[in-house]
């Protein structure tokens, strides 16, 4: 059995995080499946060491103006494509798609477009297609609708991540049976610590997120360094011993060193495996974030945070944990501001809350469980065929 993991990556740490997470589980559950993904997904350099480590097969895939140029490897031998374990669409049983939030208005057409394409060439081929939780919507674009419709047809389970997806998918091909919504998955991985990691200076965690300021409004991306330093301030005042965790990037790096500068030197750390950040997120007393999957890290093991977020999947996350007073606007007051983050950082009310977190985490891990297990039966039936 071949098993695509499609959209997921190393262009950042939010991908790379639900490419472990459905590794794990697929290496867990079947443990003789052949994985593959398309090494143009992976976003980095080092993308193909990064599949080697994780054996995983490269599929023959390149997406260029409509047309998937990967269907050229089938006319080369097959003896040669197993000899360099490329995969062909042909060959694959199951899709995953892993894309976290590619399928919005927010991104543009091109990406609805290229999967009602792709998703007509799997039906075809009987190529069961799997849409993971992830954020969807709006759809208003021009034409956007009807990309939509094609792939949402063409699927076999679509999981919207929350609310405002399921109703902006469901608001165009209307309530199936198939659609169904489940939290993010990455809360069943467990972090881990680099070698030698020590928190005792580290203990609330400041997240930044360069989206912030090339995806708001001017208002809000003017007021987001500045947010920053008002919150590092305060916490250092506080005594809280306040950090910068640089989830990802060159873009949240230079943001880190502008802050840290602005309130004269704090430590930051910058760690490019995403296991090692849940496992450092996992050992603050709190944080203060604006990237989706460094919350999630962090609420899914009862660390009390504050979000800045610039798409919906943000308000609806801290409602899944039922601590939606945990958003926090960058143009809030200081008065407001100061307010938020004595919520984390007052012992009486961060204990109630850490216990409340946990409670919640406990009840979306079963929910991810359970989701898997519709994933699996998925792919249960095809390999009830292939006997």
């Amino acid at each position: 059995m071949i098993i695509e993991i499609r959209r997921a990556g190393f262009v950042n740490k939010g991908a790379e995080l639900m490419l472990l997470a459905v590794v794990h589980k697929l290496r867990e559950r079947y443990p003789k499946a052949k994985l593959t993904m398309a090494p143009v997904y992976g976003g980095a350099s080092d993308t193909y060491e990064k599949m080697v480590s994780l054996q995983l097969y490269p599929k023959a895939w390149l997406w260029r103006k409509g047309f998937d140029f990967g269907r050229f490897a089938s006319f080369v031998p097959k003896r040669l494509r197993a000899l360099y374990g490329l995969v062909l669409t042909s060959e694959i049983d199951v899709i995953l798609d892993v894309a976290g939030f590619a399928y919005s208005d927010q991104w543009g057409v091109d990406n609805c477009k290229e999967l009602s394409i792709s998703s007509s060439v799997w039906k075809k081929n009987g190529t069961k297609l799997v849409m993971l939780p992830q954020a969807l919507g709006p759809f208003e674009n021009e034409n956007i609708d009807k990309y939509v419709r094609k792939w949402a047809a063409n699927a076999d389970l679509i999981f919207p991540r929350e609310s405002d997806s399921y109703k902006y998918l469901t608001d165009i091909v209307g309530e199936q049976d198939k659609i169904k919504l489940y939290p993010d998955f990455t809360n069943l991985l467990e972090g881990t610590l680099p070698e030698h990691y020590d928190s005792t200076d580290k203990r609330v965690a400041i997240v930044p997120n360069y989206r912030m300021i090339d995806k708001t409004c001017a208002a809000e991306s003017k007021a987001y360094l500045p947010f920053l330093i008002r919150t590092a301030k305060y916490l250092r005042e506080s005594g809280t011993k306040p950090f910068l965790l640089v989830h990802e990037g060159v873009n949240d790096q230079m943001l880190a060193e502008k802050v840290s500068e602005a309130v004269g030197g704090i430590p930051i750390v910058i760690e490019t495996n995403p296991l090692h950040i849940k496992g450092i997120l996992g050992t603050c007393d709190a944080t203060v974030g604006s990237r989706f999957h460094g919350l999630v890290s962090a609420l899914s093991q009862g660390v009390p945070s504050l979000a800045t977020g610039w798409s919906h999947k943000y308000k609806r996350l801290f409602e899944d944990y039922g601590f939606i007073e945990g958003l926090v606007s960058v143009t809030d007051s200081d008065e407001v501001l100061r307010r938020k983050v004595d919520l984390l950082i007052c012992e009486e009310s961060s204990v109630a809350l850490r216990e409340k977190l946990n409670d919640r985490s406990g009840e979306l891990k079963r929910l991810s469980e359970e989701m898997w297990g519709l994933v699996c039966s998925v792919i249960d039936e095809v390999r009830g065929k292939k006997k």
